[in-house]
C-alpha cells in the first residue's frame, strides 16, 4: 500500500503542471481539462470498484492486487508517452478502468476474526497509504523539476511494477470466508450507503487541492519558477497530517463514542477548510491545510472498520468507490468553481459539504458496538 500510493502521489503532484505545459488551449479551457484529466481515473474506478470487490471476496484478493499493480504500471508508461491533452485523458481513463488496488487490501483486512484487529489493519493500511502520500509529492515534485515530467511518470510506473511483484511473491493468499459468514444483515445496504456518503463528503475535502495548486500558489504570491516545489511541500504537509490522523484513529475510537467523535472531526475539518479563504500567505495556508486534513483523516478508518468485517467484499468495493469518487469530484468541482468565480466560494462550498455530513454521522450510531 505504501509503494502503490507513493507512485500515484509521486506522479499526481506534477500532473497539473504537465497539463499546463503541453496544453494548446486557453487558460480557462486548460483549467477545465485539468479537472477532467485528474478526475477521470477515479470516476472510471468508481464504476469498476464494486465489481472488483465482489470478485476479490470470492477468491484471493492478494492475486488481484498484484495483477492490477502491473497493469497500472503499464498505464503510467502510456501517460509518459502522451503528447496532447486528449491522449493524456485517454491514458488516465484506462488507468481508472483497471481498478483500485486498495479495494483488494481492504477485503483482505476484513477477513480477520477480531473486530479490533480489523480496525487496526484498516488503520495501518490507511497509514501506509498516507505515508506514501507524504513522501510521494515531495519526491515527485523534485523529480519532475529536475528530470522532466515524462521521466518522472516512467519512474512511477517502475515502482508500481515492483509493488505488484513484491505482493505476488511475498504475500500469501488468504482464504475466502464460508458462505454463511458472508450473509448480509437486514440493514446491510442502509449502513453501506451511510458510510459511503460519509466517506464521499469527507474525502472530497481532502482531494480538491492538487488540481488547483498552480492557481492557488500564484494567488498566494509564489513566483512561477517556485510553484511546483512549494506546491509539492503543501501536498507533503497534507500527507503528513493524513498519516498522523490515520494513526490516531484506532486510539480515538477506543476513547470516544463514535457519533461524537466523527461529528467533531467533521466540524473541525469544515471550519479549517473555510478558513483557507482567509489565509494571508502560503505558510498560513499550509498550516490551515495541515490542521484540516488532520481532522478529516481519522474518519475513513473509523467508519469503515466495522463494515469491512461484516458486509463483505462488494460493500467494501462500494465504500472504496465512494472514496475514489471523491478524488474525481474534488478536482472537477474545484477547477469548475475556480474557473467560474472566486476561491472563497470554493472553500465555503467545501465547508458546507462537511457540515452536511453531520446528520449521517448521527445515523451511523445505530450500528452495534464491537467488543473493546
Amino acid at each position: 500500500m505504501f509503494f502503490g500510493t507513493f507512485a500515484w502521489s509521486f506522479v499526481y503532484v506534477s500532473l497539473p503542471f504537465h497539463i499546463q505545459r503541453i496544453s494548446t488551449w486557453d487558460a480557462t479551457s486548460t483549467l477545465r481539462w485539468t479537472g477532467w484529466i485528474l478526475g477521470i481515473s477515479p470516476l472510471a474506478t468508481v464504476i469498476t470498484a464494486p465489481l472488483w470487490g465482489r470478485l476479490a471476496s470470492r477468491g484471493h484478493p492478494e492475486r488481484y492486487y498484484a495483477l492490477v499493480q502491473l497493469f497500472q504500471g503499464a498505464a503510467f508508461f502510456a501517460m509518459a508517452a502522451a503528447h496532447t491533452l486528449p491522449e493524456l485523458f485517454v491514458s488516465r481513463l484506462v488507468l481508472g478502468v483497471i481498478g483500485a488496488a486498495s479495494t483488494f487490501a481492504f477485503v483482505s483486512a476484513g477477513r480477520a476474526d477480531d473486530p479490533g484487529e480489523v480496525r487496526r489493519q484498516v488503520a495501518a493500511m490507511q497509514s501506509a497509504m498516507t505515508v506514501g502520500a507524504v513522501i510521494g509529492p515531495l519526491c515527485g515534485a523534485i523529480a519532475a523539476a529536475r528530470l522532466g515530467f515524462a521521466p518522472s511518470f516512467v519512474l512511477g510506473g517502475i515502482v508500481l511494477l515492483g509493488c505488484g511483484a513484491l505482493v505476488h511473491w511475498g504475500v500469501p493468499a488468504s482464504e475466502a470466508p464460508p458462505a454463511s459468514a458472508a450473509a448480509r444483515p437486514a440493514g446491510h445496504w442502509r449502513e453501506t450507503t451511510i458510510v459511503s456518503l460519509l466517506v464521499l463528503g469527507g474525502s472530497t475535502q481532502v482531494f480538491f487541492l492538487t488540481s488547483i495548486l498552480p492557481q492557488v500558489m500564484t494567488d498566494l504570491g509564489v513566483t512561477v519558477d517556485r510553484t511546483l516545489e512549494v506546491g509539492g511541500f503543501i501536498v507533503f504537509a497534507s500527507g503528513a497530517a493524513a498519516a498522523v490522523g490515520s494513526l490516531m484513529a484506532p486510539r480515538l475510537a477506543e476513547l470516544l463514542p463514535e457519533r461524537r467523535l466523527v461529528a467533531g472531526l467533521l466540524v473541525g475539518s469544515s471550519v479549517t477548510v473555510g478558513a483557507l479563504a482567509l489565509a494571508p500567505g502560503v505558510w498560513t495556508y499550509g498550516l490551515l491545510r495541515f490542521l484540516q486534513v488532520l481532522c478529516i483523516a481519522p474518519v475513513f478508518p473509523i467508519v469503515v472498520a466495522r463494515i469491512a468485517q461484516t458486509h463483505g467484499g462488494e460493500a467494501i468495493g462500494v465504500i472504496n468507490a465512494a472514496r475514489i469518487g471523491a478524488s474525481f469530484l474534488g478536482p472537477v468541482v474545484a477547477t469548475s468553481l475556480l474557473a467560474a468565480g472566486s476561491p472563497v466560494l470554493l472553500y465555503v462550498i467545501l465547508a458546507l459539504v462537511g457540515l452536511a455530513c453531520l446528520p449521517l454521522s448521527g445515523m451511523r450510531a445505530h450500528v452495534p458496538a464491537v467488543a473493546r
